[in-house]
Order: structure tokens, then C-alpha cells, then sequence
């Protein structure tokens, strides 16, 4: 059976987002019935930041070394994540460009993707991921509109290239931009938006 993680990293209410989440997922669930639908709200879980104690934690585990109390309480949840991440087949992302990146919450989340080993590995010839079968749909809004390859686009671009390490390059993407600097098309935009994220989600 096939299983799909959907990632929201958005807890402001009515926010553009947030409303591309609830239309694809619903159109995703109405598509495919039968599969299994995981939904992880990152405002809603504890995550703590990537330091000394999570890095030295994830490093004796996978020496199978003794990890004391508050290692082991950082290296389970990050192990959690991660095992959730790997184990799905589809992941589905919803996320704000935030001051030109992605909120904290899911920088610290693909933080918690990087082990050796598990997601990529380190070869002569430089890294090689580790999950190329996955596929995933990106979900992004932002109020102004930004080109293509445009440096100040840091949150889907961002994304993507955690991704890539990992070896994912079966990408969707769902933009929605330019409602804020283009308040007089607001409405439009959105619900364009909102459509285009409910005709990918039946093919995804």
C-alpha cells in the first residue's frame, strides 16, 4: 500500500499555504482512497535545533555507542522523523517563503533527513542519495513574484536542494505568488493557484 506524508509548515490561519495543504489533500485522499495518508503538523511537534547535543547523539548511535539521557531524547526524535520520511512514498510539503526562506520548524525538519547511510552516502566521486524512488510535491506561496533562478528565492529553492542530496528529483511544484503586490488580482491568483494544486494532487 502506498503511503504519503503530508508536511505542513504554516500555522498562521486562513494563511495561502495552509489553504493549498487543505485542497490538495483533499483532492489527493478523493484520488486515491486506498492509500495511507500521514499528516505532520511541524508547529504542532517538538523539534529541537540541530547542535552539539543532536550531533554528538547521532554520531555514537551510529558508532553504537552509549548515548546519555538528553542525547538520546534529541537522536529519538530526530530518529522518528526520519524513519517516517523514509518510509513513505510520496511526500507532500506546504510552506510560506518567510523573509525569503522557509519557516524555522521545517529547516530544522530537513535538517533531521541528513544521515549518512540512510538518506545519502559519501562516495569518491562526491554524495550519492539514497532515495531516488520518492516522489514529491512542493507547496509554496509567497506575496511577491520572483523569476526563475532569482538568488533571493531561498524556501523552494532551498527545498529542492535538500532534496536532491537525498537523490529525489521527481518534484511537483504548486506556486502560488504575487497576491500581496498584486492586491487587485488577490482573489484570482489564489484561486488559480488552488486549482492548479487540486489537478496536480489527482496525478501525483
Amino acid at each position: 500500500m502506498t503511503t504519503a506524508l503530508f508536511v505542513k509548515a504554516n500555522n498562521r490561519l486562513e494563511s495561502v499555504s495552509g489553504k493549498l495543504y487543505e485542497a490538495f489533500l483533499e483532492s489527493y485522499k478523493a484520488s486515491n482512497p486506498h492509500d495511507t495518508v500521514v499528516e505532520l503538523d511541524l508547529f504542532q511537534e517538538h523539534l529541537p535545533y540541530l547542535g552539539d547535543v543532536m550531533i554528538n547523539g547521532n554520531f555514537k548511535s551510529a558508532q553504537g555507542m552509549e548515548l546519555n539521557l538528553e542525547e538520546k531524547s534529541e537522536h529519538d526524535i530526530v530518529a522518528r522523523h526520519l524513519d517516517q520520511f523514509i518510509a513513505a512514498d510520496k511526500v507532500v510539503m506546504a510552506f510560506p517563503l518567510w523573509n525569503l526562506t522557509v519557516p524555522a520548524v521545517l529547516h530544522t525538519y530537513l535538517d533531521y533527513m541528513h544521515h549518512p547511510r540512510k538518506t545519502f552516502k559519501y562516495t569518491a566521486e562526491g554524495l550519492v542519495g539514497l532515495l531516488p524512488d520518492k516522489k514529491v510535491a512542493l507547496l509554496n506561496a509567497r506575496g511577491g513574484v520572483y523569476a526563475e533562478g532569482d538568488s533571493s528565492e531561498m524556501a523552494v529553492s532551498f527545498v529542492k536542494n535538500h532534496l536532491n542530496v537525498f537523490g529525489i528529483t521527481d518534484i511537483k511544484t504548486v506556486v502560488i505568488e504575487g497576491h500581496n503586490q498584486f492586491p487587485d488580482q488577490r482573489e484570482a491568483i489564489i484561486e488559480k493557484g488552488l486549482l492548479q494544486a487540486t489537478q496536480t494532487a489527482r496525478s501525483f
